[in-house]
């Protein structure tokens, strides 16, 4: 045998047990740090809020933050069984080296007896990525309030097996089952898409009292590159970026819940910073507009920001689409809705970048008479976008496939790289493994400038015209 065919087979074999045996001792290892953030929780004794949902929880999460400020604690960054134990003892987490473990283990009886957090409000967003994590944390943390804000296929491929094993007839049922949990132990208040059926079905017999919200009380929904408007009978909502109009029910639910915490309704969030990757909007070269919402990808989010691609109020609109991930035996279904929903939203041009977008999605985008172009090279892509802009272009980001690498290459101030999503190392080296560095000297510079502590406050910013490409 080949000795690389060998060693590939060794390196699978490798990952299969150890994916086997993470998944295995998941829960075992989380009890382990909840018994300990536990302490550091009774310590502290917040109101506990969580925001819960296949997507648009961290959207949710800073528009509360927005709201309440330093009353409440926020766990950004921190949304599973061992982030948000984590998170509660003041602890990093796993970052980069796996034998950070190993300190972490003997760190948190260590925090446990001292640690607190400060804050009246726990503002917690859970995601229920596997089976039994949801419940895991809803017992645990028993929330005043939760926010449901939303329901899909993320995360699909984790509760195939629980649709297999007759848990379950569907997969959709399986996930609602999994987000239900949290409201079945919250103590006074659960906010849900009146829309959504499965939502309502899953909370009609729980004890905390049930509040709706429709889509239909949104009167009036303007969106710009720069700025959307959001206006209701009973408030009007401003952004400076680009929103989808779905977050008209995380809004209702926002004013809502500041009504009951007694707090002062803000409604201008030109202020507000936005998440990475979350319909960010980044001035580009040669004056293209650029909007990013290159976070991640699963129909529900995607469906969304299509629809605001359909009401957005701008010529010339480019897609640029990445695969949707994580749908198991599900793929090539999300994949050919994905195309319809392309197609409502009536692109000028559409830029497919990956596997399952060109097998599935392409072909029927084609079918239905839209201009497509499809690529497995985020090079390629960013060559066929850099050739045929004239400047008048909106280009629309969604989904992953290194996409956040190409808009790098696109944008007009090279600063505004730092505000793009996956900026941790983990991901950088992903990004060169594949080729894909950063080659602007301006942005090394200005990252060196932030990086380096004996520069003081200087700058290390060159000009572009004194840059040689």
């Amino acid at each position: 045998m080949n000795p690389n065919a060998w060693g590939f087979l060794c390196y699978n074999g490798y990952m299969t047990v150890v994916m086997r045996l993470k998944k295995r001792f998941y829960f075992v290892a989380a009890r382990y740090f909840r018994f300990f953030a536990n302490f550091a929780l009774r310590r502290w004794k917040p109101r506990v809020i969580a925001v819960t949902g296949s997507a648009g929880k961290t959207t949710m999460l800073h528009m509360v933050e927005f709201e309440l400020g330093d009353r409440a604690h926020y766990s950004h960054d921190a949304n599973s069984a061992f982030g948000i134990a984590f998170d509660l003892l003041g602890m990093d987490g796993v970052r980069g080296s796996k034998w950070r473990w190993v300190k972490l283990i003997f760190q948190a009886p260590v925090r446990s007896l001292y640690y607190k957090r400060t804050g009246e409000f726990y503002v917690v967003e859970i995601d229920g990525e596997r089976p039994r994590e949801t419940e895991f944390l809803a017992t645990w943390l028993k929330p005043e309030v939760t926010l449901w804000v939303s329901l899909g296929l993320s995360h699909a491929v984790q509760f195939e097996q629980e649709v297999k094993e007759g848990k379950f007839a569907t997969l959709d049922e399986a996930i609602a089952h999994e987000f239900a949990t949290l409201p079945a132990n919250t103590t006074k208040q659960v906010y849900i898409d009146a829309d959504n059926d499965l939502m309502r079905q899953a909370t009609k017999d729980i004890q905390a009292k049930v509040i709706i919200f429709s889509r239909n009380d949104l009167k009036r929904y303007n969106v710009y590159p720069t700025r959307t408007d959001f206006i209701f009978e009973s408030a009007s909502f401003h952004f400076a970026q680009p929103q989808p109009k779905d977050l008209a029910i995380q809004l209702l639910m926002l004013e809502r819940l500041v009504e009951y915490l007694g707090v002062p309704l803000k409604t201008d969030f030109a202020s507000m910073p936005v998440p990475p990757g979350r319909s960010s909007y980044f001035p580009g070269k040669n004056g293209l507009k650029i909007i990013d919402s290159s976070y991640n990808a699963h129909l529900i989010s995607v469906e969304s920001i299509l629809e605001m691609v359909k009401n957005l109020h701008a010529g010339h609109k480019w897609l640029i689409i990445g695969d949707i991930v994580d749908q198991g035996s599900l793929e090539g279904e999300e994949h050919l809705k994905l195309a319809d929903l392309i197609a409502a939203a009536q692109p000028e041009m559409v830029i497919l970048v990956g596997r399952r977008t060109k097998e599935y999605t392409a072909p029927r985008l084609r079918e239905l008479g839209i201009d497509t172009r499809t690529t497995l090279d985020p090079h390629k892509a960013l060559k066929f976008i850099e050739s045929n802009t004239s400047g008048d272009e909106t280009l629309i980001f969604k989904g992953s496939q290194y996409l956040e690498w190409i808009i790098e290459q696109l944008l007009e101030n090279p600063e505004d790289a730092a505000k793009l999503p996956r900026r941790e190392k983990a991901a950088v080296r992903r990004r060169a493994k594949r080729g894909l560095v950063w080659k602007n000297l301006n942005y090394i510079l200005f990252m060196a400038g932030r990086i380096l502590p004996p520069l003081g406050h200087t700058r290390l910013v060159c000009s572009r015209k004194k840059v040689s490409r």
